[in-house]
């Protein structure tokens, strides 16, 4: 595993964005551990998240395209962090894209926020986790209501790795309805590699007890066995 993602996992840890314990999604699945970027709340922790962003983008998708867009509301301060640290850490200035809920009939008008959507333009889709794939399924028609544009793919911080709407995982199934690529900062996996049994700041954050509820809910709702191979 790469020493980015490592101190990806260790960095959640310490927002307090990724949870162990009892808790129910929104799909209502009872499940031992929990992602909410919304934890994220200081201007360090958004440029280190950012930077993470970054990285998984340049390595999935390279940097040869021209939008950044981020679906409201947690989208918006990700597509902003992401975009600020790709022209930091690569040089690289990528424009950055956000919806409103609301059509806006004032003022700056319209249902998008930052850089207008252009023809020819190549999009890239960044989001925090995508269990279910509802999200997507709300942007795209926005995105392309712009224009002639080629979206690319979506980038997510962590692949949850459980089963969408049918078999696959969510991300699969987006890759396969919508033919976008997709990829995460981090997989499930890689997080319990890293935390299983493994002290960090003098705490086993996964241990036996806790490895065995998250065994048990990818025995119900884990992708299959072929796909994780």
């Amino acid at each position: 595993m790469e020493q980015y993602k490592k101190e990806f996992i260790e960095f959640m840890i310490d927002c307090n964005v990724l949870k162990f314990g009892d808790f129910v999604t929104k799909s209502g699945r009872k499940t031992p551990f929990f992602v909410n970027t919304g934890f994220y709340r200081t201007g360090s922790q958004l440029r280190r998240l950012g930077g993470y962003y970054a990285k998984a983008i340049h390595d999935c998708f390279g940097l040869d395209f021209d939008i950044l867009f981020g679906p409201a509301y947690k989208g918006i301060p990700l597509s902003v962090a992401a975009s600020i640290a790709i022209h930091e850490d690569y040089g690289k200035e990528i424009r950055y894209c956000s919806n409103r809920k609301e059509i806006k009939d004032h003022g700056d008008k319209g249902i998008l926020l930052g850089s207008p959507i252009q023809d020819g333009d190549r999009v890239v889709i960044i989001e925090d986790v995508t269990t279910a794939g509802t999200s997507i399924k709300e942007t795209l028609p926005i995105v392309r209501a712009q224009g002639d544009v080629d979206v690319l793919g979506l980038v997510v911080s962590v692949d949850r790795m459980e089963r969408g709407q049918g078999e696959k995982s969510a991300l699969a199934e987006i890759s396969d309805l919508y033919g976008l690529k997709t990829t995460a900062i981090v997989t499930m996996a890689e997080v319990v590699e890293h935390l299983y049994n493994k002290p960090y700041k003098g705490q086993v954050i996964i241990d036996d007890r806790l490895k065995e509820a998250i065994d048990a809910y990818y025995e119900e709702y884990g992708v299959s066995q072929e796909e994780k191979l």
